[in-house]
């Protein structure tokens, strides 16, 4: 069974002074928010540039800028990366590690939103960044510890689905075949 590693922010504070705890429910921990001032298209280049490419089918977010982007690592995982408007001039990053689309799993996998694989990467392309609350409606200034978090897979071993679609395919002809010849 192979796991997926990673950290969240678990108590930030917002700059109120106060201590916050990122919120844990039925879904899982409270979606956190990347912000850059940096435009589009030059996100997407250098997202490119590291190995990303477009997800075909997605269920869009309201104010998602064009199609979201998936990064493979290691098997079966994947990162699956979203850009927003947040303001003029701004955009917001969301990104989240789950079972990849080549799985028949990825429908009903866990996943779970991640903030310091995309700081990673935006400090490796010197780009400027802040974290953003969304509960909170203000920028995260400190991290006082994290949560840590282990995704499995499936009891069940992963299916890659699209040679599913050519066996099923090929057994299919088959039959028709065979029924074509019997009338």
């Amino acid at each position: 069974m192979t796991q997926y590693l990673t950290r969240y922010p678990k108590t930030i504070s917002v700059g109120d002074g106060k201590r916050h705890m990122v919120g844990v429910g039925i879904k899982g921990v409270e979606q956190l928010t990347v912000i850059v001032k940096k435009n589009a298209e030059e996100l997407l280049s250098i997202l490119s540039n590291e190995g990303f490419t477009k997800v075909k089918f997605e269920h869009k977010q309201e104010s998602q800028l064009g199609h979201g982007l998936s990064l493979k690592l290691k098997k079966p995982w994947e990162m699956h990366l979203r850009l927003f408007d947040f303001k003029k001039g701004v955009v917001a990053i969301r990104a989240e590690i789950e079972v990849s689309r080549d799985y028949l799993q990825h429908l009903f996998c866990q996943r779970t939103p991640v903030i310091y694989e995309i700081e990673e990467l935006l400090k490796k392309h010197q780009i400027e960044y802040k974290i953003w609350n969304d509960t909170l409606k203000n920028q995260v200034q400190t991290v006082f510890d994290n949560y840590k978090i282990k995704l499995t897979t499936p009891n069940i071993p992963v299916f890659a689905w699209k040679p599913m679609l050519f066996v099923i395919g090929t057994v299919g002809l088959f039959y028709l075949w065979k029924y074509v010849h019997t009338i």
